[in-house]
């Protein structure tokens, strides 16, 4: 009897995990390949074959959108990505390699060139850019999402605000409110719901701020000064602009005083002497007041060390949501992936967990 008992168990457990496998396979090694790329190596067998790069073109209200596509052979669903602030655009390692993986656990992927935000620029056009490529990858495959990383996030969710019938909707390392994230570039400062947080902060994201800031700035003359000390510091931040700056008009210098702060007291000041269409962008571009109108599931996923855009911003979109929101927040992980050093064991067991559950929800079954 005894020995039927243990035979049982055994078969149960056998069971059980084939079970296991059948449900979270294809999240599970999507998970392993994301968390430790040198794992990449020994899945090979186990994936489909990485899907072929296209490049295509869609037209949109502005013009014409370049993009990637990465189509699987038996696509069960489909997937667009939108870039953050990188020169390298819809061709950034990290976001090609993703996409490329995604085609292989069969996500049709379309990754299309931003280009404002591969200058650094975050104007407006990219929200109706991304829902034109919203719309482009929902007539190719259903069921069809979007995910959007860094500050192609903003874009990303003002967009998904107003195409119904989406699947899924991903932010990483995305933001809430714009005059947070301004805050917290220059001061480190950062809170939500009483608490309060501070971190170093990385000297050349004010440069990258200042950036995204200049084509707020409605001044023909104080825009291309701005645009000179931006250019200058970010390929050497040590750079003498003082001949610049002293150009400035008062548009240009209530920029650059924001951007050179370093007291979170002082933020609140400097935020409302910002020429009015710079505050009117701010609050256009921040989409925490169109979350409620998205529908579908909202994935948020940052990581508590990301020293670009706070992790609080992401709970202020979890908080918006409500419900709908699955809200992961990574302690091993930096900005938009994991750190190259493991902060121990067990924090990276449970971000392995969190980001495990969070695959299992952004790929169509």
């Amino acid at each position: 009897m005894r020995r039927r008992g243990t035979v049982l168990i055994g078969l149960l457990a056998v069971v059980v995990l084939a079970t296991a496998a059948w449900r979270f396979g294809p999240a599970l090694m999507l998970t392993l390949a994301l968390a430790a790329p040198a794992s990449e190596a020994w899945l090979q067998p186990l994936l489909d074959e990485t899907p072929a790069r296209e490049e295509i073109a869609f037209a949109t209200d502005a013009g014409i959108l370049q993009a990637d596509l990465y189509r699987p052979a038996r696509p069960r669903g489909a997937l667009l990505l939108v870039h953050g602030l990188s020169r390298a655009g819809r061709r950034q390692p990290d976001l090609a390699r993703l996409a490329a993986l995604l085609g292989r656990h069969r996500v049709l992927v379309v990754v299309p060139q931003f280009e404002g935000l591969a200058a650094f620029r975050l104007s407006g056009r990219e929200v109706a850019d991304v829902r034109a490529a919203l719309r482009y990858t929902a007539s190719l495959d259903r069921p069809a999402g979007v995910a959007g990383f860094s500050f192609g996030a903003g874009p990303a969710l003002l967009a998904a605000a107003d195409v119904p019938g989406l699947r899924v909707v991903g932010s990483f390392g995305g933001y809430a409110d714009l005059t947070h994230v301004l805050a917290y570039v220059t001061t480190g400062a950062h809170s939500f719901e009483g608490r309060r947080h501070a971190q170093p902060q990385e000297e050349y994201n004010r440069w990258k701020l200042l950036a995204l800031l200049v084509s707020f700035v409605e001044d023909d003359r104080d825009r291309r000064l701005l645009d000179e000390i931006g250019r200058r510091k970010l390929a050497y931040p040590g750079d003498d602009t003082r001949p610049i700056e002293q150009d400035l008009g008062s548009a240009g210098r209530a920029v650059l005083a924001l951007v050179v702060n370093r007291r979170a007291d002082a933020v609140a000041e400097l935020l409302a002497r910002l020429p009015s269409g710079a505050r009117d962008a701010l609050r256009r571009l921040s989409p925490l007041p169109a979350v409620p109108r998205i529908r579908a599931r909202l994935l948020l996923a940052h990581g508590t060390a990301d020293d670009s855009i706070p992790f609080t911003e992401s709970q202020r979109l979890a908080a918006v949501a409500g419900a709908r929101a699955h809200l992961a927040l990574f302690t091993s992980f930096h900005h938009t992936g994991p750190q190259p050093f493991w902060p121990s064991v067990s924090e990276r067991m449970g971000d392995g967990w969190r980001l495990l559950r969070l695959v299992d929800e952004l790929l169509p079954r």
